[in-house]
C-alpha cells in the first residue's frame, strides 16, 4: 500500500520539537545556499526559534542590501497597484477631464481645417491665423532644409560619379598606352624608283630608237595601175 499523506501539526513533545527544529533548520539553510550557488540568485533567509533565537543566511553575507532591495520593490508595487476604492475614485475624477480634453482637441483640429469658424470671435480668428502662420513658417523651414539635404546628397553623388568616370578613363588610357608600346610595327616597305642618271636615260632612249628601227617599215613600192601609166605617157 502507498504511504498516506502525513498531516502537519505541532509536535507536542518539547524535546522532539527542538530536535526536529534543529534538523529542519540545518536542511533549510543548506537548501538556501544551494539555490544561491546553483542558480546565481540572491537569497535571504531569516528564522526565529520558539525561544526567540535568530538564525539567518544571506548570499555573500549581504543581508542588509537584500532587505533594502526588498523594501524598495515592495513600495514600488504598492504605488503601482492602488486599492479598489482609490482606483474607482481616481477614474471617476479623471474621466470627465479626459473627455473635455478630447473635445477641445477635436474642436481645434476642425478650426485648423477651416471648419466651424462662425462661433469664433475676431480675437479668436486672429489667434488662429497667427497659429497657422507659425505652423506654415515651420513647415516651409523644414521643407527648405529637406530640399537642401537632398541637393547636397545629389551633388555628392554627382561628384562620386565624376570621380569614378575620371578614374575609369585614366585606367583605359594607361591600358592603351601599355598595349601600343608592346605592339611591334613591321618595317616600312621599300619603294624602287627609276634611275635618274643621264647615262641611263640616254641609253634607254637609244635602245628605244633601235627597237623602232628594227621594226619593219611599211613598203612604199606600189604597183601603178595601167590607166595611170597611160596618162603618164601622154
Amino acid at each position: 500500500m502507498g504511504r498516506g499523506r502525513v498531516q502537519l501539526r505541532q509536535i507536542e513533545n518539547k524535546i522532539s520539537r527542538q530536535v526536529t527544529f534543529s534538523k529542519r533548520r540545518t536542511g533549510l539553510l543548506k537548501k538556501a545556499h544551494e539555490i544561491s550557488v546553483l542558480c546565481d540568485a540572491e537569497v535571504a533567509l531569516i528564522v526565529f526559534s520558539n525561544k526567540g533565537k535568530l538564525f539567518e543566511y544571506s548570499t555573500d553575507s549581504s543581508m542588509e542590501r537584500i532587505l533594502d532591495r526588498y523594501e524598495q520593490q515592495s513600495n514600488a508595487e504598492r504605488q503601482l497597484v492602488p486599492t479598489g476604492s482609490e482606483s474607482q475614485g481616481n477614474w471617476s475624477l479623471e474621466c470627465p477631464k479626459l473627455m473635455s480634453t478630447i473635445e477641445a482637441l477635436q474642436r481645434n483640429l476642425r478650426h485648423f481645417l477651416g471648419e466651424e469658424l462662425d462661433p469664433l470671435s475676431l480675437r479668436d480668428l486672429q489667434l488662429l491665423e497667427q497659429q497657422i502662420d507659425t505652423s506654415l513658417k515651420r513647415i516651409r523651414t523644414r521643407k527648405e532644409r529637406a530640399l537642401q539635404n537632398q541637393n547636397n546628397m545629389l551633388a555628392k553623388k554627382l561628384k562620386e560619379n565624376e570621380k569614378t568616370q575620371t578614374e575609369h578613363a585614366q585606367c583605359e588610357q594607361q591600358n592603351l598606352s601599355q598595349n601600343s608600346s608592346s605592339f611591334i610595327q613591321p618595317p616600312p616597305a621599300t619603294i624602287e624608283f627609276p634611275s635618274l642618271t643621264i647615262g641611263g636615260s640616254f641609253q634607254a632612249i637609244e635602245g628605244a630608237n633601235k627597237e623602232a628601227e628594227t621594226q619593219p617599215q611599211p613598203s612604199t613600192n606600189t604597183v601603178i595601175p595601167p590607166w595611170m601609166l597611160r596618162h603618164v605617157n601622154r
